[in-house]
């Protein structure tokens, strides 16, 4: 069993289902709803459980009934939240997510700009017995020390390379060894819109591995100076929330396995897609056995 260790965010999530996403101020109904955590990191963290490691969440979160929520899911799905500490009179993050007929979603989230951002208090010394970390970029000084220390130890270090208002991204992606962007995390990253010049330019101001998800059109990489694509897999899709999460949790899995890159990026997709098919975030992520029949069945 490979042993994870995921920084970052935890959210508490409302997911709406509704028919359509809204376009205009109005009164607008909803035909499902679940009230389940998210957050990039954190559902990473769920979903490397559910593949096999052994999961540590390090983050932080308000001493309220959200966090008190937050906590007590993770640990039911069994990851250790030692480390995901609650900040007395701080308010947890919290999101309201919308998910149309045809599994596309608009997210509103709220993360209390008062939150510590000290980093000093996390154990890192538990990486001398850890496969991989992973990390969003809601925490830079978390994410600085976590990669600073993965990096002392050669343990491989995953960032989820996502768009984000204060644009950490930029900061944060040279500091990992393996870099997997969303389109929109990628834009932001090099100005360039089109996944894969930006993927080039990205390679040439990192030294780490750089891939990009796009949604339905799979994910590409870069290897020896070379693009590479992975087709998405084809499924009927119901809900894509944390999809992307799941996909870098499993790809962080993968790497502590020491997979070869290119099965790494295949599990991670197959992890992702058949997140896609079941609603309510998290809550649709697949077991390890789910994944390696599916990869059998789609080999």
């Amino acid at each position: 069993m490979v042993s994870v260790v995921c920084l970052g965010i935890a959210v508490l999530d409302q997911v709406f289902a509704v028919e359509t996403l809204p376009d205009r101020p109005a009164k607008h109904f909803a035909r499902d709803l679940k009230t389940i955590g998210g957050g990039p990191a954190a559902t990473a963290s769920v979903a490397a459980v559910q593949l096999g490691a052994r999961t540590r969440i390090w983050g932080r979160v308000g001493s309220d009934a959200a966090g008190d929520q937050i906590v007590g899911e993770l640990k039911d799905y069994g990851v250790d939240t030692s480390h995901l500490r609650q900040f007395e009179g701080r308010r947890s993050t919290f999101a309201a997510v919308m998910v149309d007929a045809k599994g596309e979603r608009m997210i509103v989230s709220f993360t209390d700009p008062e939150l510590d951002t000290d980093p000093s208090w996390l154990p890192f010394s538990v990486l001398d017995e850890v496969d991989a970390v992973l990390a969003d970029c809601r925490w830079p000084r978390g994410v600085t020390e976590l990669f600073r220390h993965a990096r002392e130890r050669d343990v491989p270090a995953v960032l989820d390379g996502d768009l984000t208002p204060d644009k950490a991204v930029i900061e944060l992606a040279p500091l990992a060894s393996h870099v997997a962007f969303s389109h929109g995390g990628l834009t932001q990253f090099t100005d360039i819109e089109d996944p894969v010049e930006g993927l080039k330019a990205a390679g040439q101001r990192m030294d780490g591995w750089v891939c990009v998800t796009v949604g339905d059109q799979g994910s590409y990489w870069l290897e020896d100076g070379e693009v590479r694509h992975s087709p998405a897999f084809r499924v009927e899709t119901v809900d894509t929330v944390g999809a992307g999460d799941v996909f870098h949790g499993a790809l962080a899995v993968a790497l502590g396995e020491r997979r070869p890159i290119e099965d790494a990026v295949r599990f991670a997709s197959a992890s992702a897609a058949l997140k896609c098919t079941r609603f309510g975030g998290r809550a649709g992520i697949p077991s390890r056995t789910d994944v390696d029949r599916f990869l059998a069945e789609n080999s």
